[in-house]
């Protein structure tokens, strides 16, 4: 038999199905871990029976037992009685006789029927021998003759279908019986199969679970391996909030040099063009404006009516000058050489040096972490091999194997044993049908009494002279009478003793299964054995004081929950303690807090790059005079728009006469307009846009806000360079330590993502217990929807036969003197004064 061994299997195979290592399978990133979905069976019994039109039989049968025994399920009676001996039993009679009061009433009045009746028949035989109980063969004419013929045969007829119904039912429910139970192999059969299924499937599903052990397994590897990027990242990450920002501030410092440099350059560009271009416009003007002066002295102007034109002219000639004196601006050469001097160090690379020292600390973390990988790795392998080894101490596959061929060999005893049913239900079959012949019979009677009567029946003829086809129909109604008297207590005593049986059994078994009631008797503390408080732990492990019942086992089965989560094996042997044992070792936590990390080799800013940052902080662009270039950036080029004078110029000339003098003054609005053109231009082009690239004026600007807060740059630059390779030096290890337990706490959240699957795989998806509550389930189904219900149906339509025969009797005898030849009859003498009959021979 399935014994305890059989009932560990479920947790004596944790491990992994190979001691050897298994390459760990790629995975993309680490998060959720899927193991997919324990393979599971189906399994064919459907623990469900549907009687069909007999049903309607059934349920009024259970309506008629609810009449006679309306008490509840007497739960602590039974408890009581069965844990009492029989000196104290006596206690308990009478709630036993109050709760089976209807049946006793019942059985009573059946016991006396099946006494009384055949007592009743002899005397009513002797009665009817002494010419008495309508043994008399002479009939009285009475005027209401006629009617209380039609009553007498409607109550026969009425009386005789009901019997017929009754008898009806019964073979309905033998003929039920013998259907059913031949179709009940197929149940049994089914479950039959169910149950191997569940011993084959089971150690492929343990199997499955065992090997999923390696997809944790192999996850962690997979960690490992990438430890460099999973820790190593997390580290750099922590580490680059205050380091990555200390060199971009550096590398920012590297490009305000390349910016500052442009802004020299511009400048120092600018200045020179406008240096050499003031002094080339400041002649130009000059000499333009002594050739005006010339011009205007010519005597033309001193016409009267061109004086005043030539004054206005001569007034304006002092706007004919330079505005902005750029040959005063001090130069900007010698900062700018010094910031070329600056630049020939590429601080850019020195800062990428950095970045690049700083970026190598998941390959620094994964070097010197390749002792702590390897012990790791060591210790999973060795914790794989005692889960196997621990695995090999129990013979599963044999247990199963023998509990297979246990299967087997039991059904090959039922279907051996099928004949001797199929025998024993036949004679049973044959039985039931002998007493229902027995009611068919009276039947047969009565109908054919009824029949011949009726139809040999003559009004006219007198009870001496009736016909021999209605004397017959009375002898027929009388011998039903007779073989009612025989059979009727026969039918009793058969209906009795099924109705205490069958009655019982369904009271006390069938609907107390059905409530579960009876499972609650069954679990009942020390009720079967005073030393056990639990039968069933007590019987299955040994352990009595396991809170497990049968109820529990039943029901939980019955929602298919996997056997280990049902039998509470947890109690025998806890798979999550025994993995938090095997998996969560003090070795794991041993060698990780033996992780450290050493961060000598990442230099964030070298000597030179530090040199660097303070030569340009001391390039001397805070000593150039940006007010005096501002100053002299904001005026224009010139005193007045040349263009605009010229203008003016020619305007003026147009007003006078045609001659010598307009076409002078129009020569010199040209000539102005060309030194416009030729050197103004340039020079406000130079003002604007040095190297197309920004206005004089931005670039004095830029360097004015870069001189007013270089040196704190540069110091706030070096201080954060300095404090983060502090952090580095001195507070990484922190960082490191936290990291690491987050990086461990994540490795065993992968074996505790393993248990918890485990877990709720064995409660729910791992040897699933369908198959034991529908073997439950159909030994109701047989027991009580098929025999029990049919037994109680024969009795039930079988009592209503035996109790309509008293009066099928009583109407058979009276209506047989309408029927049979008399021997007297009442005559009327006509000649007679006093109307008196005589009784003739």
């Amino acid at each position: 038999m399935f014994g305890k061994a059989g009932f560990l299997f479920l947790v004596c195979c944790w491990g992994v199905t190979s001691s050897e290592p298994q390459k760990p399978a790629k995975q993309s990133q680490p998060g959720t871990l899927d193991f997919g979905f324990v393979p599971s069976g189906v399994y064919e019994t459907l623990a469900y029976y549907e009687p069909g039109a007999i049903g309607i039989l059934f349920h009024m049968v259970h309506a008629f037992l609810y009449v006679v025994q309306p008490n509840p399920f007497p739960r602590d009676l039974i408890v009581k009685v069965a844990q009492q001996n029989m000196g104290q039993l006596q206690a308990e009679y009478q709630k036993a006789i109050y709760y089976e009061i209807g049946f006793i009433v019942c059985a009573t009045l059946g016991v006396l029927f099946v006494l009384l009746m055949p007592l009743v028949g002899l005397c009513f035989c002797m009665c009817r021998c002494c010419e008495n109980c309508g043994g008399e063969m002479h009939q009285r004419q009475r005027k209401n003759a006629d009617c209380q013929k039609a009553f007498f045969t409607t109550m026969l007829i009425a009386t005789s279908v009901l019997i017929t119904a009754g008898v009806l039912c019964a073979y309905a429910a033998n003929q039920n019986l013998t259907n059913q139970l031949k179709g009940t192999r197929k149940l049994v059969n089914s479950n039959f199969k169910d149950l191997k299924s569940f011993a084959n499937e089971t150690p492929a599903q343990i199997d499955y679970l065992t090997a999923q052990y390696s997809v944790a397994k192999n996850k962690v590897l997979y960690d490992l391996d990438n430890i460099g990027q999973l820790l190593g990242g997390k580290i750099h990450a922590q580490l680059g909030k205050d380091v990555l920002p200390a060199l971009d501030t550096a590398l920012s410092m590297a490009s305000a040099m390349r910016e500052t440099k442009e802004a020299l350059e511009n400048v120092s560009a600018a200045l020179d063009i406008l240096q050499d271009g003031t002094s080339k416009l400041q002649a130009n003007l000059s000499n333009e404006r002594s050739s005006l002066v010339h011009t205007l002295n010519d005597p033309a102007c001193s016409n009267g009516a061109v004086s005043h034109t030539c004054n206005t002219i001569r007034g304006t000639l002092s706007q004919l000058g330079v505005n902005a004196n750029f040959a005063g601006l001090p130069e900007v050469s010698q900062q700018l050489e010094n910031v070329n001097g600056v630049l020939k160090t590429d601080l850019s690379n020195i800062v990428q040096k950095g970045y690049s020292s700083f970026n190598d600390t998941p390959a620094m973390v994964k070097e010197q972490t390749r002792n702590v990988v390897a012990g790791v790795k060591a210790l999973l392998d060795g914790t794989g091999g005692n889960i196997t080894a621990f695995t090999k101490m129990f013979a599963i596959q044999d247990s199963l194997s023998n509990f297979t061929m246990f299967l087997t060999e039991k059904q090959m005893m039922m279907e051996a044993f099928y004949p001797q049913i199929d025998q024993f239900d036949f004679y049973r079959w044959i039985g039931c049908v002998a007493v229902c012949c027995m009611v068919v019979l009276i039947l047969a009677f009565n109908f054919l009494g009824l029949l011949c009567g009726s139809c040999g029946y003559d009004k006219h003829a007198s009870p001496t002279t009736r016909g021999c086809l209605s004397n017959t129909g009375g002898i027929l109604l009388m011998a039903g009478v007779g073989f009612s008297f025989i059979f009727s207590w026969v039918l009793m005593g058969v209906v009795t003793a099924s109705f205490v049986v069958g009655g019982n059994v369904e009271k006390l078994v069938c609907e107390a299964y059905e409530t579960r009631q009876l499972f609650k008797v069954m679990d009942t503390p020390y009720m079967v054995n005073p030393g056990a408080r639990n039968i069933l732990p007590a019987m299955l492990f040994g352990k009595p004081d396991i809170d497990l019942t049968i109820e529990s086992v039943y029901r939980n089965c019955k929602e298919n929950k996997g056997l280990y989560s049902v039998l509470k094996l947890d109690n025998i042997f806890n798979v999550n303690m025994f993995l938090n044992k095997s998996v969560y070792t003090k070795d794991l936590d041993k060698l990780f807090s033996a992780v450290k990390v050493d961060f000598k080799e990442i230099i964030l800013l070298e000597a030179e790059g530090r040199a660097n940052l303070m030569n340009f902080a001391n390039t001397g662009v805070g000593d150039i005079n940006y007010g005096a270039y501002l100053a002299e950036v904001n005026k224009g080029v010139t005193l007045v728009d040349l263009l605009s004078f010229a203008n003016e110029l020619e305007a003026q000339a147009d007003q006078l006469p045609r001659g010598a003098l307009e076409n002078a003054l129009k020569g010199h609005a040209s000539s102005i307009r060309q030194i416009h053109s030729q050197q103004v231009v340039p020079m406000e082009q130079a003002m604007k846009y040095v190297r197309a690239r920004s206005t004089l004026s931005q670039s004095v600007r830029q360097l004015q806000r870069t001189a007013a807060t270089l040196p704190n740059a540069v110091t706030n630059v070096l201080s954060a360079i300095d404090a983060a390779e502090y952090l580095i030096s001195q507070n990484a290890s922190f960082v490191v330590q936290q990291e690491t337990q987050k990086y461990m706490q994540n490795v065993a959240g992968y074996f505790g993502q393993y248990m918890e699957w485990v877990k709720t795989s064995l409660a729910m998806e791992v040897a699933p217990c369908k198959p034991l509550s529908n073997i439950m389930d159909s030994m109701e189904i047989v027991a009580c929807g098929i025999i029990v219900d049919s037994l109680n149906t024969f009795w039930f339509g079988l009592g209503c036969c035996a109790i309509l025969l008293i009066p099928s009797i009583i109407f058979s005898v009276k209506l047989a003197k309408f029927y049979r030849r008399m021997d007297t009859e009442d005559v009327y003498d006509d000649s007679s004064v006093s109307g008196t009959w005589h009784f003739t021979l």
